[in-house]
């Protein structure tokens, strides 16, 4: 094994064993629920069946592909099952970024680790996975197109299909088709109104191949654009992106679409990875590309809207890291002369290949230890204690108390999986819940005026929730009757 690919091997399994950790998270629960329901009822779930609040209400969520294999690698393999899952996408991810990347193999090795690292802001087994994945995919055969003239652009319409099955994200491919078929265009109009003034590339229109590219690539783009509508919703479909950004209480009240606080520890290295870019770019010498460009400013716009795109811009903003460094590094090289290149597989000795491969049985193993242990039941058993109200749902499954039941939002998708007779009032569904349901559940936790009246147009007769909400406080003071509490739950009984 040569030394260069022993260092991408390590990196790409030092990625893997970042990311196997516990990830089964707050919305993972109602999307294993679906993909039970799927599996039980072989159809494909299009009404709410879950809650109370929105019960037979149409719901064209585009996850089917994704929930149905989720909820068969947790009843085979359990949560532990899914924190391997999680892991393995994120390291597919970055193996399809790799190539993608400019520089040497140590650049590369660098960037990746850090973009990862970056990106660990939203590791969870939930089918976004799948967008960060063929967001990768869609970047790799963007770039090689864009810079190495390989075309494997007939991917992508076939790989939309798969994307508009499996969540939301599929707008990210329409976005990044349009960010690299904007470049095409504005290149040509330069070549085509400004021949020769372009200070890099001075190939003519016919030389360069520019025109019959921009026109593949907008062909293309048409019909991944048509393939969205390949899905359970039709043409629909297209709206979905676009109704769930414009929910306001997503950015109101729900931690993963607000901007990021850079003071969390978590943030720093997105933050790292932001400065390095502007600062790769900005001291090469060599002027920006629009592509690249348009990669950096569109992602991090979304970035500082919403945290949750952060991974979006750990998949894109290496690529331009990368360019620019890579030149930075070979100016420096040369000037020290330096000597940076590894040494080839024919012409490195025997001895080095088997020590390489050593290193790499060893590091292998150790990544196999980390990985089991966060595999075992009773790890993610524990873990579930100190976030679920897992005393209350069994008190719940035990007792069987009459009547609605009032819910926390961070718990909704929990009680949905472990709580299957009792409908929830909402949970992390917000493309279903929207504005209306979202503003009233606010409303009654914070106790405000008029809260009564919420809980009472819903015949509620049960709440369970944090006690450190004003609600639960508002509740004792009004005498409501205490069936459960402990640290982490407490479960109240109209009187």
């Amino acid at each position: 094994m040569t030394t260069s690919r022993l260092v991408h091997a390590i990196t790409l399994l030092a990625v893997f064993a970042m990311a196997a950790r516990i990830s089964v998270d707050t919305d993972t629960w109602w999307h294993l629920r679906a993909g039970e329901w799927i599996l039980e009822n072989r159809a494909i779930l299009q009404v709410d069946v879950f809650s109370y609040t929105r019960a037979g209400a149409p719901w064209n969520y585009p996850g089917w592909l994704v929930e149905l294999p989720m909820y068969l690698i947790y009843s085979v393999f359990g949560p532990g099952g899914l924190n391997l899952w999680t892991a393995a996408m994120v390291t597919l991810a970055f193996a399809f970024v790799w190539p993608a990347l400019s520089g040497g193999v140590f650049l590369r090795a660098f960037t990746v680790v850090l973009a990862a690292a970056a990106s660990g802001v939203y590791w969870a087994a939930r089918p976004y996975l799948v967008t960060f994945v063929l967001a990768a995919v869609f970047v790799w055969v963007l770039e090689d197109f864009r810079w190495r003239d390989r075309d494997r652009l007939w991917l992508l319409p076939l790989l939309m299909i798969v994307w508009a099955n499996s969540h939301g994200g599929f707008a990210v491919g329409i976005i990044l088709i349009g960010i690299y078929g904007l470049d095409f265009t504005i290149r040509w109009l330069g070549d085509r109104f400004y021949p020769g003034g372009r200070a890099q590339e001075t190939h003519s229109v016919e030389q360069s191949g520019l025109s019959p590219k921009l026109r593949k690539l907008f062909l293309i783009g048409l019909l991944t654009l048509a393939a969205v509508a390949i899905n359970p919703s039709g043409p629909r479909m297209l709206l979905y992106p676009i109704n769930t950004v414009s929910i306001g209480g997503l950015q109101d009240f729900i931690a993963e679409w607000q901007s990021p606080n850079f003071h969390e520890t978590r943030v720093q290295p997105f933050l790292l990875l932001l400065l390095l870019t502007f600062g790769a770019v900005g001291s090469s010498g060599r002027r920006i590309q629009i592509s690249d460009f348009l990669l950096v400013a569109v992602f991090t716009t979304l970035s500082l809207v919403a945290a949750r795109n952060i991974a979006l811009f750990a998949i894109t903003a290496p690529l331009v890291l990368t360019r620019h460094a890579a030149l930075l590094i070979s100016l420096a090289a040369r000037r020290f002369g330096l000597k940076l290149k590894l040494t080839s597989g024919s012409g490195q000795s025997r001895i080095v290949g088997m020590l390489n491969l050593v290193i790499l049985a060893v590091l292998l193993a150790a990544v196999l230890i980390k990985a089991a242990s966060v595999y075992p039941e009773p790890v993610n058993t524990a873990y579930f204690d100190e976030t679920y109200p897992t005393a209350a749902v069994a008190y719940l499954n035990e007792s069987n108390p009459e009547g609605r039941l009032f819910n926390s939002y961070n718990w909704g998708g929990y009680l949905v999986w472990s709580l299957p007779d009792y409908p929830v009032f909402i949970d992390g569904r917000t493309d279903l819940f929207n504005d209306e349901l979202i503003d009233a559940w606010i409303q009654v936790i914070r106790a405000e005026d008029d809260w009564e009246d919420v809980i009472r147009s819903w015949d509620v007769h049960l709440v369970l929730l944090e006690p450190s909400y004003p609600l639960a406080s508002q509740l004792r003071a009004e005498h409501w009757n205490i069936l459960h509490e402990d640290a982490i739950s407490v479960l109240f009984e109209k009187p």
